[in-house]
């Protein structure tokens, strides 16, 4: 996985995390209100992009998923889509995932550029540890406890299959952007400029989901973080402008860009798993579509 603008020591953070915390270990469990099937609309306008404050047009209105995609939704998705044939058990170096087309990516040759062909790319894999669901060779369903929290372990392929078949698409880079960020001003994080714990999920925030004395973390169910006070721990809203939550810490979250000349995909908003610095609005990551993590999910732009 390469980096852009973070320092590598969070990826050590990130690996050790996923060997060291015992991902079958009972959570709490919590409902947060928050619906994951409502949708925010974000109209069209100017905003300040990047870390520079760049102020950046977007001429339509659209509208962006006030949650990341959940381990229920996801789930119900794959159980139809195997039903249908939209998707298939195959293989993905050497061991098995659940598969399904995509039509491919122009190539251009450049240096280090690699193909994505038309053909069946890896969606999400099978038999890790590190997910959140169950396969009984017929129907998906979600490990109990993590019903509302994120979908995590998905490629780049596997969140762009899913947001097709709602009927949208992964977001593009400004557009998450503008989503977290509103337009009204250059803040640094959804909700203003300072960051604590009772915010938002991240390393060392001390949430109730976090072990440190293993030094990892595991995600928080999708709006946890609203103001609601769970068992004596009190939340602060992380709300962004237009009403969307967890746009910064929890999870990784895939964005739509294909660039010319590059199979990298690009991701926003930090995890559960980077230091607070790293959850700021104009930080980026990449990765190659096929790459999967516990830190990493997915919301989906229309």
């Amino acid at each position: 996985m390469k980096r852009t603008g973070l320092i590598l020591f969070t990826l050590t953070v990130l690996l050790a995390a996923c060997a060291q915390v015992d991902l079958s270990a009972p959570i709490p469990a919590f409902e947060t209100g928050v619906d994951s099937n409502t949708w925010a609309k974000i109209p069209a306008g100017e905003f300040f992009s990047g870390q520079a404050a760049k102020i950046t047009p977007i001429d339509y209105d659209y509208e962006v998923m006030v949650t990341d995609v959940t381990v229920r939704q996801y789930s119900d998705f794959l159980t139809s889509a195997l039903a249908t044939g939209a998707v298939k058990v195959g293989q993905f170096n050497g061991k098995k995932a659940i598969v399904g087309a995509y039509p491919g990516d122009a190539f251009h040759g450049v240096k280090h550029e690699e193909k994505i062909d038309p053909g069946d790319w890896i969606f999400i894999p099978l038999d890790d540890p590190a997910s959140r669901f169950s396969f009984d060779g017929t129907t998906f369903a979600p490990v109990s406890g993590y019903e509302n929290h994120p979908m995590t372990n998905v490629t780049w392929f596997g969140g762009w299959a899913y947001c097709g078949a709602v009927g949208g698409r992964l977001p593009m880079e400004l557009e998450w952007e503008k989503a977290a960020r509103g337009s009204a001003d250059a803040r640094a994080f959804p909700w203003g400029e300072d960051i604590e714990g009772s915010r938002t999920n991240y390393y060392a925030s001390r949430d109730p989901f976090e072990n440190m004395s293993s030094f990892g973390s595991r995600t928080a169910p999708v709006g946890f973080y609203n103001g609601k006070v769970y068992d004596g721990f009190q939340t602060v809203s992380n709300a962004s402008p237009y009403g969307l939550f967890d746009m910064a810490g929890n999870v990784w979250q895939w964005t739509g860009d294909v660039y010319e000349g590059m199979h990298y995909r690009f991701l926003r908003g930090g995890s559960k798993d980077v230091y607070d610095m790293d959850l700021r609005i104009w930080v980026r990551n990449n990765a190659t579509p096929t790459y999967f993590s516990p830190g990493v999910g997915f919301r989906c732009a229309r």
